[in-house]
């Protein structure tokens, strides 16, 4: 079911509010940056983001290819949401949330969610990873 999740960073410097349907599946990824901060993502397009505050306190780090913007809070360190340009996995610009940093998750809503898992390392987007248990 579609519905509006607030977010926000650990110091609430950057805040944001996103349109999504969970129970269509979240994400998790194994590239070098996604394993070092664990971060698991729901996808949203941009129409159905918005950032609420705080949008001179993120910070945006960028490797590789430099189409996933990796952005964190300049005060606390944390990573709420990344943006991935084009060309992508999909072809579209998308935002990719960062479910711990959601407020108000219900757990038994997240924990019913499928996840898909990403080959990020191997620069196999649209291949399962040899070993998930990690992630």
């Amino acid at each position: 079911m579609l519905k509006t999740y607030r977010g926000s960073c650990h110091c609430a410097a950057v805040r944001f509010e996103a349109d999504f349907d969970l129970g269509l599946g979240t994400g998790k990824c194994n590239c070098s940056v996604c394993w070092k901060i664990r971060l698991w993502t729901v996808k949203v397009p941009p129409e159905a983001f918005r950032l609420m505050a705080g949008e001179a306190d993120l910070v945006d780090y960028r490797f590789n290819s430099g189409v996933a913007h990796h952005l964190f809070c300049r005060y606390c360190g944390t990573r709420p949401f990344e943006w991935v340009d084009v060309p992508n996995m999909t072809g579209a610009k998308y935002y990719n949330i960062n479910i711990a940093c959601l407020d108000g998750l219900d757990i038994d809503e997240l924990m019913a969610a499928p996840i898909a898992y990403y080959d990020g390392r191997n620069d196999d987007w649209h291949a399962v990873p040899a070993e998930v248990r990690h992630l």
